[in-house]
């Protein structure tokens, strides 16, 4: 039996309905930007990521319709496997049949995909946005979360009109506005996710 889209579990949103909404959107929008369109999943803001995982697993049970995860990593990723990755750092299990198509990390946070878009920040932000006080690394994905977002507030401390950066009001509308090209470009597990999406997906 062929199994539908289904849905796409994503850490975000909190307790509050719009940004939940708002993360709903963002990323659907996203994935519509990087050619998806017409073939996505329904999209589920999950709030924190432990809900987002046991939401996928109370899900995925039903074993009716394709489910997927998308958690940021909260560290460093030298598993092959975003399943064993999860295991070692949360001690998640991977539930029986789930395969490594249906999981997915963002490396090492989600605001670490701004990194690989710059221009894209500067828009945002706007007058008085400092790009060099981002984080350098030549792989995004080596910059620690506290790296990333210590990075992010130093950067837009001085701008006029959206002020520092702050999680609630700016990260779903700055991830809207990022080029997933660059991202995927950037990152090898946004890569991984986006490639996943367009060859599961048909």
């Amino acid at each position: 039996m062929v199994k539908r889209a289904g849905k796409l579990f994503i850490e975000g949103g909190g307790d509050s309905n719009d940004l939940q909404a708002e993360c709903r959107n963002t990323f659907r929008n996203l994935l519509e930007k990087a050619g998806l369109k017409g073939r996505l999943p329904r999209i589920i803001a999950a709030g924190p990521r432990e809900g987002a995982y046991r939401d996928f697993c109370s899900f995925f049970s039903d074993g009716t319709v394709r489910a997927f995860l998308l958690v940021d990593s909260e560290g460093p990723v030298s598993a092959t496997s975003p399943w064993e990755h999860l295991k070692q750092r949360d001690k998640w299990e991977k539930p029986p049949r789930a395969t490594d198509d249906q999981c997915h990390l963002m490396v090492q946070c989600m605001e670490t995909w701004f990194l690989a878009d710059p221009p894209a920040l500067q828009t945002f932000f706007g007058q008085g946005f400092a790009p060099k006080s981002l984080p350098a690394h030549a792989n995004i994905e080596d910059a620690p979360k506290t790296e990333v977002l210590a990075g992010l507030e130093a950067a837009t401390a001085q701008t006029k009109t959206k002020g520092e950066y702050d999680k609630g009001a700016h990260s779903f509308k700055v991830l809207g506005t990022l080029d997933p090209a660059k991202v995927r470009q950037r990152s090898k597990w946004a890569e991984r996710f986006f490639a996943t999406m367009e060859r599961v997906l048909e």
